[in-house]
């Protein structure tokens, strides 16, 4: 099976492919997307840009460990010019690609844990 951000594999490591703590780690994961998407674009908002810069480092620890290097790539990026606050005009395009990742990913999770439960 393909998926364009999701790596399986990491997960399954991270786990020890544990079907329990799996499922844990992806709930956990899928409640605290809606609330970093809420939250960064709330900052950026209020022009709160070294908080962004926090955020985006919690996130990215939150999208590495569903595999997501790109996603982490992107949001190292984000958050270090959040924190220095350089190129604010650049933050809705981190923010944009960051909830477009999440929901791909969101539904390339639930594809495998359907054919692999």
């Amino acid at each position: 099976m393909e998926y364009k951000v999701f790596n399986p594999q990491y997960l399954e490591n991270v786990t020890g492919g544990d079907p329990e703590i799996r499922n844990e780690i992806v709930g956990i994961f899928r409640d605290q997307i809606p609330e970093f998407v809420a939250e960064m674009k709330k900052l950026f908002e209020k022009q709160m840009y070294y908080d962004l810069g926090l955020l985006a480092h919690k996130a990215k620890s939150s999208v590495a460990i569903m595999g997501m290097d790109g996603t982490a790539l992107m949001l190292k990026t984000f958050e270090l010019q959040a924190k220095k606050g350089e190129n604010p005009p650049d933050y809705p395009g981190y923010i944009s690609r960051f909830e477009e990742d999440t929901t791909l990913v969101l539904e390339e999770i639930d594809r495998y844990l359907s054919e692999n439960h």
